[in-house]
């Protein structure tokens, strides 16, 4: 039943006697109201029609030598062949080849979504859905097929820009700014789910800046609108039918979306991919530090405030950091005016900022706020010159016996053997003596030791000879810089008392 103010206002006076609310009342009440907005857009009909023909489904092909025992499981992308429900019994058929046979070649296929940008050919999807493909076709709505080739990829944040050549502008969508969409916020995805082309979904922004651990410089969108596979490199689009996000991840125990999508925002991806159609590759900003998240533990150890900003747990020799004069311990609060919050904040910072800047770098050192001048180097040659640094042999191995624990040179089998990270430094541990205080601390064999009473560690007779020296001054306790877990984030300080092992 419909009622106009007046009458509302009216049925409530008379029955009323305690409670008397006039037309003005009545009229503000509503308006505090939600509005019907709330209850989300009445269709995005249009919205979806207007989009759906810049949306293209993105197949692959590659051919790969069939192995002798099963395939693994496949990554994201959807890669297992359409109609393989039973793959034990094609692989048996193979498996059992009569000696000397050749193996033969299987044909993979890959299915995944992607979006056009520029009327000139220029296709967006992610790295995973093209990786390692011998042929991209690149299916269009209105049921054209064009070959795409590669114009430039990146892993790191799983992005792909492809090239298509037509006879007649193709169909664009534009580039929004992801920074300004708010939780809450209306998303539409369009895209290839199952190999079902054209496929549109909708629902809200449910968080912002999430980290799922899959890489470096993680910062997604996360969704409900459904996301499956097969939508991967498809756009997540606003209300005003930008893009605003890159679909990408899904975390789902089926397969199938549970209303948890991620999406790589277009604040990131926007550099990457000028970069990668100027470049065919990426040329991102390189500081040239290891870095770990500041901690409870090490703010009390360092005398901090708080826990804000990544701590310098070792420096890149002749990188830009050497150079400027940063230290191991310091800790950075701010980079090129902006601050650094968390730890995973300074490597997206670093690497959006352009190769060769000089930016200050505000650090806390002993204490002390201090500027400090850098020039930026290049993160794809850092990365070359830190893998030229890890390939200097380390010389004849060296065992150690310190405070109950046997410790080694970081050499390359014992960093394959523990899964240590190329970029860790110091000597790691091989064996831990039962019951001794360094087992109580719970350190273990591929712990890697960085700093020694407040020392850079280099080789195992560094812990020994920096142990002998404390004894002999009289210290009861020595503490060591300790990066957990093979060396992979866990840094912690652990104090041990310079007694018997």
């Amino acid at each position: 039943m419909k009622m106009g103010l007046n009458a509302v206002a009216a049925f409530i006076w008379r029955q009323g006697g305690a409670i008397v609310l006039t037309t003005a009342v009545v009229a503000l009440m509503l308006a505090q109201m939600p509005a019907a907005s709330a209850q989300g857009p009445a269709s995005v009909a249009d919205l979806a029609e207007q989009l759906t023909p810049s949306v293209v489904n993105i197949s692959t092909r590659q051919n790969v030598k069939r192995r002798s025992g099963r395939p693994g499981p496949q990554g994201p992308g959807n890669r297992r062949p359409e109609g393989r429900q039973f793959p034990e019994f094609f692989d048996d058929l193979f498996r059992n080849r009569p000696p000397g046979q050749r193996p033969r070649r299987r044909r993979v296929n890959s299915l995944g979504s992607g979006f056009v940008i520029d009327p000139s050919g220029i296709i967006i999807t992610n790295n995973h859905v093209i990786d390692g493909a011998d042929q991209i076709d690149i299916n269009f709505h209105d049921g054209s097929k064009l070959s795409a080739k590669v114009l430039g990829r990146d892993p790191k944040t799983d992005i792909a820009v492809l090239k298509v050549e037509s006879d007649k502008p193709l169909k664009a969508v534009p580039i929004g700014n992801s920074d300004e969409i708010r939780v809450g916020d209306w998303v539409m995805a369009i895209g290839n789910p199952f190999g079902l082309g054209g496929s549109v979904t909708l629902g809200i922004v449910s968080a912002r800046n999430r980290n799922i651990n899959s890489g470096p410089y993680d910062d997604y969108i996360q969704t409900d609108a459904a996301i499956n596979r097969g939508n991967s490199g498809g756009p997540l689009f606003n209300m005003a039918g930008e893009v605003v996000g890159i679909n990408t991840a899904i975390y789902s125990p089926s397969g199938g979306s549970i209303g948890i999508g991620f999406s790589v925002p277009t604040s990131t991806a926007a550099g990457v991919i000028s970069q990668l159609r100027n470049f065919g590759e990426t040329r991102r900003g390189w500081l040239g530090v290891r870095i770990q998240p500041v901690t409870e533990e090490m703010s009390k150890a360092l005398g901090l405030d708080s826990t804000r900003g990544a701590h310098v747990a070792d420096i890149t020799p002749t990188g830009p950091a050497e150079q400027a004069g940063l230290l191991p311990r310091d800790v950075i609060i701010s980079f090129d005016g902006k601050p650094v919050l968390k730890m995973r904040d300074l490597p997206r910072i670093v690497a959006e900022t352009a190769v060769g800047t000089n930016v200050e770098v505000v650090v806390i050192r002993k204490g002390e706020r201090q500027t400090i001048s850098v020039k930026l180097g290049r993160l794809e040659d850092g990365e070359k010159l830190i893998s030229a640094q890890s390939q200097v042999p380390s010389g004849p191995a060296e065992l150690k016996s310190v405070l109950g624990m046997k410790l080694a040179p970081l050499s390359k089998e014992l960093r394959e053997q523990f899964k240590i990270e190329e970029d860790a430094t110091g000597v790691v541990i091989t064996e831990v003596t039962p019951e001794s205080a360094a087992a109580k601390k719970l350190l273990a064999p591929g712990d890697v030791i960085v700093e020694a009473g407040e020392q850079r560690i280099k080789i195992p007779a560094d812990v020994s000879s920096r142990v002998d020296q404390l004894k002999s001054e009289g210290r009861k306790v020595i503490l060591l810089w300790v990066l957990k877990g093979a060396g992979k984030g866990d840094a912690r300080y652990i104090a041990l008392p310079l007694g018997k092992g």
